[in-house]
């Protein structure tokens, strides 16, 4: 059973899958653009646990870096949005979650 998980399916280069932090924050960059702490306190909503500064924003600058995410500067902050490529990206991660995960909800 464990080699035919590994062989499911290959993790996409678009993010990176441990602890699902970019993948939460392309998810929620899908339903709206937010700023960082509105970031931080969706994930914690969804997790139980917010992600301190020192974890968040790296994650957002890997994502900027990317592509996947861009920003407005509005002020003194950042409003967050996802790109079309962040788009593709959430696609791709999503896919790959169903083809690694998907059993899981199934039973």
């Amino acid at each position: 059973m464990e080699n035919d998980k590994k062989s499911c399916c290959e993790v996409p280069d678009c993010c990176d899958m441990r602890g699902m932090l970019q993948f939460l924050i392309m998810w929620i960059l899908s339903q709206k653009s937010l700023y960082g702490s509105q970031i931080a306190e969706e994930i914690g909503r969804r997790r139980g646990d917010r992600p301190n500064p020192g974890t968040l924003y790296p994650a957002l600058k890997e994502l900027y870096k990317k592509g996947i995410i861009n920003f407005e500067n509005a002020g003194n902050r950042k409003l967050y949005f996802l790109t079309d490529t962040g788009i593709s990206a959430l696609n791709n991660c999503r896919n790959w979650f169903m083809q690694a995960f998907g059993d899981i909800l199934r039973k």
